[in-house]
């Protein structure tokens, strides 16, 4: 699942944020980069988009002073952060998503360059779906992941993707070693199949697979308990349609049994966004590992409550 607008692009002027180290975006259609710097900078700039997603980026502004306040008043727990100096023992990691700039650029403004784990990832994406484009949550859970093998490590771990969108998230996870399983809505699996394979094939990987899943709807026939169990649950920038954050939330716990690890990265843009946070920390034993507040994304961990 996807949020409206075009990932963000590169550029030395316009600048949303400070980007790093790591995961790579090259910019297609702006060719004059700077070269001098070895940081990148997050685009402001988005081109035209469907109406649809449109309408949706201009609400985003009315909602900003209500998330404020119920960011203030979230009661999931936080992971602290010793590298941090200004972190305290209740705070979580603070992060900026990570985007090195390398000399390597696509000629096709619908592709994507990222690398994760020493591997180049080119990304399809198209702006008629909001699951086709690559949003800020999958670049901070993909780092995130990369970063921290040791306290999360994939290899050979059966990890579910729900929502996957452009399916970057999956791919690094196949990188990493998992069994991969990514599933979204029918209209976005061809896309998200060609991405998959392509940056999958011929390699030493897992061989992951695609499937279709609608939150809430005949998840026991298409995923009996009996047969699937994952170790690991990973989703990002899912809830945005409103609509669905229900049918979302019973995904979320028919998955989550026992040992698994849900993994949640979100840009938090309305109100509504923190009252879905609080139903999940109210379900789960949930901790915010991280926040990136250029892109004010939040990246939780979550895990089933022990009767």
């Amino acid at each position: 699942m996807a949020l409206p607008g075009r990932a963000a692009r590169l550029s030395c002027n316009t600048v949303d944020a400070c980007i790093k180290t790591s995961g790579v975006c090259i910019c297609p259609r702006e060719t004059a980069l700077c070269c001098s710097s070895s940081f990148a900078m997050i685009s402001a700039e988005q081109p035209s988009v469907p109406n649809k997603i449109q309408r949706a980026m201009d609400s985003q502004t009315e909602e900003e002073a209500t998330c404020e306040e119920h960011s203030k008043n979230c009661t999931c727990s936080s992971k602290s952060s010793p590298s941090t100096s200004e972190s305290s023992s209740d705070s979580p990691v603070t992060l900026k998503i990570l985007q090195n700039w390398v000399p390597r650029a696509s000629h096709h403004f619908d592709k994507e360059h990222y690398t994760y784990a020493g591997h180049h990832i080119v990304v399809q994406e198209s702006i008629e779906h909001f699951g086709t484009v690559v949003w800020p949550g999958a670049l901070a859970l993909s780092q995130y992941l990369e970063s921290n093998q040791e306290q999360f490590n994939l290899k050979d771990k059966k990890v579910l993707e729900i929502g996957a969108g452009t399916g970057l998230v999956s791919i690094v996870a196949c990188i990493l070693g998992a069994y991969v399983t990514a599933t979204d809505l029918p209209e976005v699996l061809e896309n998200l199949s060609y991405n998959i394979s392509r940056n999958t094939k011929n390699t030493d990987m897992h061989k992951p697979e695609v499937r279709k899943l609608v939150w809430g709807e005949s998840l026991n026939e298409d995923f009996p308990v009996s047969t699937y169990h994952y170790d690991f649950l990973l989703a990002t920038d899912v809830v945005y349609p409103h609509a669905v954050v229900e049918p979302l939330l019973a995904t979320m716990v028919y998955f989550c049994k026992p040992g698994t690890v849900l993994l949640w990265a979100n840009k938090f843009r309305f109100s509504t966004d923190y009252e879905f946070l609080e139903k999940v920390c109210n379900i789960f034993n949930t901790t915010i590992l991280a926040e990136f507040p250029e892109s004010n994304v939040k990246l939780l961990k979550a895990t089933v409550r022990e009767n």
